[in-house]
């Protein structure tokens, strides 16, 4: 028999997050623990508002199983039990977390997956005027990072990228609209950014406009993010991106991750590694999928105050697992 706890944390943020959506100062979880035979497993996620997610939400969620947990559910059963999402990612990491304990190593090892020493992970360059955006870039660049991802909206767009560049000529950027752009224009903005050498561009239109996207003729990659959250999301993708952004907020869990980027990769696209605004608790859970993206953007641990003890090692656009 086990016993199963689920609670709601709130993790201060060392700097305002702002993208299009709006800003965050704080980041909220969800916990659920499962103890069984004096060991503990723990599991993590971030609801989303933007897939209709709320703690409430969430917490109720991962209560309507909480009977069959204690009874022993296996993560297999909990794919059926619940639809994607982060209530299913908390339990599905705890589940994890608890059998690399049982069996004294990691969630890696039991995927048979060797982590590299050091993990290159993106960091952040939020939403701000252009001279305060570039300014940040340097400061990343100077600290250590190499990879920076922009967060935009529909604003200032040239002034921003032209700003960042000049600021950090040799970094690698890649550009996170979150929804914010439309179709009107997308081409001029796509070769503005493959001008200035970006690698890749994240989500420019709104999930449900991925239409305008159909045999469009791109300078650089386009990634999916709000529009890919499981399997069944690939075969709308086909001839729409190039790459897709792997979370396990959205996939409800690593059990789903792991055959999402195997799928992806069978399927042509090049995979990301992506995470919300959370503890070292949630990135340990995806470090399985770390090894072989083509981008790892797994800073959400280095935007709070303080983290979760144990934390991992961050430096800056350095994971060390």
């Amino acid at each position: 028999m086990r016993t199963v706890k689920v609670y709601q944390e709130a993790w201060p943020l060392h700097t305002p997050f702002v993208i299009s959506r709006g800003t965050r100062s704080e980041a909220v979880v969800v916990v659920v623990e499962i103890e069984q035979g004096g060991i503990k497993g723990v599991g993590e996620c971030t609801p989303y508002p933007r897939y209709g997610e709320s703690d409430a939400s969430v917490l109720a969620q991962v209560t309507t199983v909480l009977s069959q947990l204690e009874r022993g559910m296996t993560r297999a059963e909990l794919q059926q039990a619940l639809l994607p999402g982060a209530a299913r990612n908390a339990i599905d990491s705890a589940l994890w977390d608890l059998e690399a304990r049982q069996k004294h190593t990691t969630i890696s090892a039991l995927n048979a997956v060797e982590l590299p020493e050091m993990v290159t992970t993106a960091q952040t360059v939020t939403i701000a005027a252009p001279e305060q955006m570039a300014a940040s870039a340097a400061l990343l660049w100077q600290k250590g990072a190499r990879l920076l991802k922009v967060k935009l909206d529909d604003r200032l767009i040239t002034e921003r990228m032209v700003a960042i560049r000049a600021a950090v000529p040799e970094a690698i950027l890649i550009v996170d609209a979150n929804e914010s752009w439309r179709s009107d224009g997308l081409a001029a903005r796509c070769q503005l950014l493959a001008d200035l050498n970006v690698a890749m561009l994240e989500q420019p239109l709104p999930a449900g406009d991925d239409d305008a996207l159909a045999n469009f003729i791109h300078p650089l990659p386009i990634c999916a993010d709000e529009s890919c959250h499981t399997r069944s999301s690939l075969p709308a993708l086909a001839g729409r991106y190039d790459m897709v952004n792997v979370k396990l907020d959205k996939t409800g869990g690593l059990t789903e991750a792991l055959l999402l980027a195997q799928a992806a990769r069978e399927q042509g696209f090049d995979v990301m590694l992506g995470c919300m605004l959370c503890t070292s608790r949630a990135i340990a859970a995806a470090l399985p999928l770390a090894a072989k993206v083509r981008f790892a953007d797994l800073d959400g641990p280095t935007w709070l105050a303080v983290d979760v003890e144990p934390s991992l090692h961050f430096e800056t656009g350095k994971l060390y697992p």
